[in-house]
């Protein structure tokens, strides 16, 4: 699921030039769409926490914490790592969820797919010598933990207890959206181009669409000193906040 580049590039020219209030460039429109798109993504970190102090709803199709997690899904991942494995070898890595040690052979489809499989504490880097010189603290096996440092997980113990692997579970962030185009000759105007090798569609659920295009208008009132666009797209955007909060 994906939200059309072009489809949302078109709306916004059509917004922004029904009353003249002027021509907004591909390579301007680039630039609000990653901000915008950015916007909208961690907002779901902050809604999440917020509805989760609120009472839910029982309804398959309007509790909003399963909303925001449903537009979240496609960016959920996981990897086995290493010790001393970089952090930048996981692409577009944008929080950091839990890391296992998984047991050797694990599998979802087994019979007792956990096992021996625990959850591998993070410890702050300043702690390892207090952690380590301490019995009751000191990793183990039944007890791994890890840290980060200059970008790179080490591990106590360095190698997976029983034989198994370390695995984190982590989210990306979406890929930087870009409306590619053609200048016509004849013309000098820009022709949208989505056989580009560069050409990204944003990776937002569709559902975000309208937000996308009201965002986008938000920055280019700002951007032309069109303070009534700006407003205008402001006051819109706030309303569809408060619908989605009732």
């Amino acid at each position: 699921m994906a939200v059309s580049v072009d489809t949302v590039y078109q709306k916004v020219l059509a917004l922004a030039n029904k009353e003249q209030r002027g021509y907004i460039t591909p390579q301007e429109f680039n630039l609000f769409a990653d901000q915008a798109q950015m916007e909208i993504f961690e907002q779901y970190f902050y809604d999440t926490n917020q509805f989760k102090r609120a009472s839910g709803n029982d309804s398959e199709y309007h509790d909003m914490v399963d909303l925001i997690d449903e537009k979240l899904y496609s960016f959920k991942k996981n990897d086995l790592v290493g010790d001393m494995d970089p952090l930048t070898t996981f692409p577009n890595l944008y929080k950091l969820g839990d890391v296992y040690a998984l047991q050797s052979g694990y599998t979802p489809n087994t019979n007792d797919p956990f096992g021996n499989s625990v959850c591998v504490e993070e410890i702050k880097q300043e702690d390892l010598i207090k952690t380590q010189n301490s019995p009751l603290t000191r990793a183990t096996n039944n007890r791994p933990i890890y840290y980060i440092e200059n970008n790179q997980f080490r591990f106590f113990p360095a190698s997976a207890p029983n034989s198994g692997s370390y695995r984190i579970f982590y989210i990306v962030k979406p890929a930087k959206p870009n409306w590619t185009y053609l200048i016509d000759s004849s013309n000098q105007n820009a022709l949208y181009n989505s056989n580009a090798t560069d050409h990204q569609d944003f990776e937002l659920h569709p559902s975000e669409e309208p937000k996308l295009v009201i965002k986008i208008l938000q920055l280019a009132g700002v951007n032309m000193k069109d303070y009534n666009l700006a407003q205008l797209a402001g006051q819109k955007e706030a309303s569809v906040k408060q619908q989605e909060k009732q």
